[in-house]
C-alpha cells in the first residue's frame, strides 16, 4: 500500500513537471546546447577538430598535407561554433541560421583542398549526416513489465 502512494507521488510530480514545462513562455532564452562530452572534462566530441580531423584522415585518406590543410578549418569551426552557443543575444532561428552558415563554409574550405574521389565520398558522408539527423532511428520498445 506504501509503494503504491510513493509510485503515485511520484507519477504526479513527473506529470506536475511536464505541464509545468510544456507552459513555459514562448520567448524564454534557449537552453544551452546539448553537447556530448569527451573523455575527463575535455570539452565538446562532436566539435573537436583532432578527433574529426582523425576520421576524415581514416575514411578519405587524407595526405599529410591535406591533414595539415584541413586542421585549422576545423578549429576555425570550433571557435566560431562556440562563440556562437555562448551569444545568448540571438535567437534560436538566427543561430540555426549561422550555424548553417558556418557548416557550408567550412564544407566549402574541406572540399577545396580534396581531390574528386575524396570530395564525392566527402559528399555521401555529409549527406548520410543529413539523413540520420532527419530520420532519427525509432526509439526502443518499451520492454517494461505490464501490470
Amino acid at each position: 500500500m506504501n509503494l503504491k502512494r510513493i509510485a503515485l507521488a511520484f507519477s504526479a510530480v513527473l506529470v506536475l513537471g511536464a505541464v509545468a514545462r510544456g507552459q513555459a513562455p514562448d520567448n524564454a532564452a534557449p537552453p544551452p546546447p546539448q553537447q556530448q562530452q569527451g573523455p575527463a572534462g575535455q570539452g565538446p566530441r562532436r566539435m573537436d577538430p583532432a578527433r574529426q580531423l582523425k576520421m576524415l584522415t581514416r575514411r578519405l585518406n587524407l595526405s599529410d598535407d591535406q591533414r595539415a590543410q584541413i586542421k585549422p578549418v576545423l578549429e576555425e569551426r570550433q571557435q566560431r561554433m562556440q562563440a556562437l552557443f555562448q551569444d545568448q543575444s540571438l535567437s534560436r532561428d538566427q543561430v540555426r541560421t549561422q550555424m548553417r552558415t558556418i557548416h557550408e563554409e567550412t564544407r566549402g574550405k574541406i572540399e577545396a583542398v580534396l581531390n574528386d574521389q575524396q570530395k564525392q565520398q566527402y559528399e555521401a558522408m555529409d549527406q548520410a549526416r543529413m539523413n540520420r539527423r532527419n530520420n532519427p532511428p525509432p526509439p526502443p520498445p518499451d520492454t517494461a513489465p505490464q501490470q
